[in-house]
């Protein structure tokens, strides 16, 4: 939307959900929810757009909801991405200023931020986003803010996340046929982390695990820095796949044990009980025991916890997390899963709702694991409209100073000129008076 209107929309495009947000921030930095609406996703696979007119088509209808809901016109939004193809990088960069005397200005932090996007990637991939992670000033280490400081070389550490041309193209296709601006891309494991975790877990260490239905996006943080990021490319479709293949039932009916009696810990679950799921086009019922479900939901489960638990390995963080884990999405909701998670990781861990930066007032239907990518979108779309603020507020600084400073020169020419002109009259003056001696003598 408009950023005059102060209302910033956000569409989380998801593999079996596609959801469109409005928000507006409040004076305490809260966002209050307007109006919020959620579709069933089609043309989207492991957060990947693979049809386009499906996915339009989607967009349009949860648009056009939320839009009825809060009674203004969207124009344009913040969009989440996500998918296997996602990855991330380190890198490292600096700069060198002219003088030790001037502060480090936003400008020159934008400058080095600016130049990793230029840095050589795989041919067909694109930077997603480039996140400073601390910065070293002439040697000195550890400095989260360096604007202000004096120094003459700057430095900084930074986690490059990189994706696919093509698919963020796709999605870029989607937001245009559905009528719509595309403001930014955002990673969904990024805005999800920025939903859910405080800022007293990312200090200590944490780890958000994002369950969704075709991913699981992880978010690694520690002192309060990201450190890492990582999707990996299965999520609650393919729990409800098993149960599908395993009891020989539909899909919509797998879904439904999977959410209403499922667990993921099969000796928590009890065995007599039985649950009876009508036969396909009149054949006999089938029953299904509560315990048979259940082992079925943790193979799977025990599965994508492990490729989690290599990716927080991989961080280098694994042994440093305080604050533990924080699981999300709408997989979060499973019964007995943060027990599971606990006990294949030791680490502490608690279901993540996105109320921590909602007015306590704001629409309750929100306040749920599985929107909290689509309430992260809101809140990094508010950081990036403000980082556009103080680039704009920066710039015309800049180009003050600079004005200030070429009137000043033309000031100091002029007194120049001045001083030169009154030199060279007096000089007229003298030269005439010793040439009228020289005529008299």
């Amino acid at each position: 939307m408009s950023h005059k209107t102060d209302l910033v929309a956000a569409i989380d495009i998801g593999t079996t959900k596609i959801v469109a947000i409005v928000g507006k921030k409040k004076e305490n930095g809260k966002i209050d929810i307007l109006g919020i609406s959620k579709t069933p996703s089609k043309g989207v696979k492991r957060g990947v757009v693979q049809n386009i007119d499906e996915a339009v088509n989607s967009i349009q209808k949860t648009v056009e909801d939320v839009q009825f809901t809060i009674g203004k016109e969207i124009k344009d939004v913040f969009v989440g991405i996500a998918g296997q193809h996602i990855r991330s990088i380190k890198n490292r960069g600096y700069i060198n200023r002219d003088s030790y005397d001037d502060e480090i200005t936003r400008k020159d932090i934008d400058d080095l931020v600016n130049d990793m996007y230029k840095i050589p990637i795989d041919f067909g991939e694109e930077i997603i986003h480039v996140l400073p992670q601390n910065y070293i000033v002439d040697n000195e280490t550890g400095i989260k803010n360096p604007v202000g400081m004096s120094g003459k070389r700057v430095e900084a550490n930074f986690h490059i996340v990189i994706g696919q041309v093509a698919s963020a193209r796709n999605i870029s296709k989607c937001i245009t046929k559905a009528g719509l601006k595309l403001n930014s891309l955002i990673l969904e494991p990024l805005a999800s982390s920025e939903a859910v975790l405080t800022e007293d877990e990312k200090e200590a260490g944490v780890a958000l695990v994002d369950i969704g239905g075709g991913t699981t996006d992880i978010a690694v943080f520690y002192d309060d820095i990201i450190r890492h990021t990582a999707v990996i490319p299965f999520g609650g479709d393919v729990v409800t796949k098993d149960i599908k293949e395993g009891c020989s039932i539909l899909q919509r009916q797998a879904e439904l044990l999977k959410i209403q009696y499922g667990s993921a810990l099969g000796d928590l679950a009890k065995e007599e009980e039985v649950v009876s799921i009508p036969g396909i086009s009149g054949r006999e019922p089938k029953e299904i025991s509560f315990k048979s479900l259940a082992y079925i939901i943790q193979s799977r489960m025990e599965e994508i916890l492990d490729a989690v638990i290599y990716e927080i390995e991989n961080s280098g963080y694994f042994d440093r997390l305080s604050a533990g884990i924080v699981i999300t999405g709408g997989g979060a909701l499973l019964k007995h899963l943060p027990a599971l998670v606990k006990f294949k990781t030791g680490m502490d861990v608690r279901v993540g709702y996105p109320s921590e930066h909602l007015v306590n007032d704001s629409n309750s239907d929100v306040n749920d694991p599985m929107f909290a990518t689509s309430v992260g979108l809101v809140l990094k779309g508010y950081e990036h409209i403000e980082k556009d603020k103080r680039s704009f507020v920066a710039e015309e600084e800049e180009m003050e100073t600079e004005q200030n400073k070429s009137e000043d020169e033309e000031i100091s020419e002029g007194k120049k000129e001045s001083k030169q002109g009154i030199m060279n009259t007096l000089k007229k003056v003298f030269t005439d008076m010793f040439n009228e001696d020289d005529v008299e003598m």
